[in-house]
């Protein structure tokens, strides 16, 4: 199995960038369909982003369109999520996970792999 760490996290002002990352050690990562998910505080957790095994597809949420950019690098067993134009309501635990099926996926009980979280506090 796979085990995944993020980082990246912290505090920044409306309208600033953060750039997670998410590492993989146990298994090579070109294995796993991988998605970025983010809790907000008193919420449920929600789906960010994904992209297939090669990178060729990615699939976002529509809030986050034209800001976040997803991305892997197999040989480096990482996965990154570039956050632009970040809003106070983007606020949240940021996870990422890893999904043994096929087809780039939304739904949350694909993902068969989940890191620890890494915060992210958006300040207005």
């Amino acid at each position: 199995q796979v085990q995944l760490v993020e980082s990246g996290g912290g505090l920044v002002q409306a309208g600033g960038s953060l750039r997670l990352s998410c590492a993989a050690s146990g298994r090579s990562l070109v294995n796993y369909v991988m998605g970025w998910f983010r809790q907000p505080p008193g919420k449920e957790r929600e789906f960010v982003a994904a992209i297939t095994r090669g990178g060729v597809s990615t699939n976002y949420v529509d809030s986050v369109k034209g800001r976040f950019t997803i991305s892997r690098n197999n040989a480096k067993n990482t996965m990154y999520l570039q956050m632009n134009v970040l809003k106070p309501e983007g606020t949240a635990v940021y996870y990422c996970a890893a999904s043994t099926i096929v087809a780039i996926t939304r739904s949350e009980s694909a993902y068969d792999y989940w890191g620890q979280g890494t915060q992210v506090t958006v300040s207005s």
